[in-house]
């Protein structure tokens, strides 16, 4: 048996039957005893140039190991199934099961963002954090304060004294030679 890797292209609006169609061709390649080595769905991307007026469709790579009937079958099938826009074989000299490089940049991208967006809540629980702190030092300092304060008094009634009189000072008798 030989190694294939297969690319084709699916209308966007059948989008929603991709997994189905990628279940019959694995089921046809294990039916002529083949096996599937990787299956990678790069999902909805711009085409280059328009196909038929449609600007994006949905990406599948495949590489497989199967026998020659097999893979006409899948040709054909790819020819007459409306939802494959284009598709592509290539043999291999191996089989390939590492990741592909649009792989590896989507799941590099997601991780990113991913940290980005861990990044962004454990900020947002920091700040609330902060903020929750600050309240309660501002609550504990206006609590201290109203401890510290002496407890209001009640008024003490004075009464007021009417203004004494003033009395002529009382004459020093002077003594003599002082004047």
């Amino acid at each position: 048996m030989r190694h294939y890797e297969i690319v084709f292209l699916v209308h966007p609006d059948q989008s929603e039957q991709v997994a189905g169609m990628v279940e019959r061709y694995t089921a046809a390649v294990e039916a002529g005893n083949g096996s599937v080595h990787r299956l990678e769905d790069w999902g909805r991307r711009q085409l280059a140039y328009p196909i038929n007026k449609i600007h994006k469709a949905h990406y599948i790579l495949m590489n497989i190991e199967c026998g020659q009937e097999v893979l006409e079958e899948l040709n054909s099938t790819f020819r007459y199934n409306d939802a494959v826009l284009r598709s592509m074989v290539i043999r291999r000299a191996d089989a390939v099961t590492v990741e592909s490089p649009i792989m590896k940049q989507e799941n590099a991208e997601k991780a990113d963002k991913e940290a980005r967006e861990r990044q962004k809540a454990a900020r947002a629980k920091a700040q609330e954090e902060s903020e929750n702190k600050a309240a309660a030092e501002k609550a504990a300092a206006e609590e201290a304060a109203t401890e510290e304060a002496p407890a209001e008094e009640a008024p003490v009634e004075t009464v007021e004294e009417a203004p004494a009189e003033e009395s002529p000072a009382e004459e020093v008798p002077v003594a003599e030679g002082e004047e």
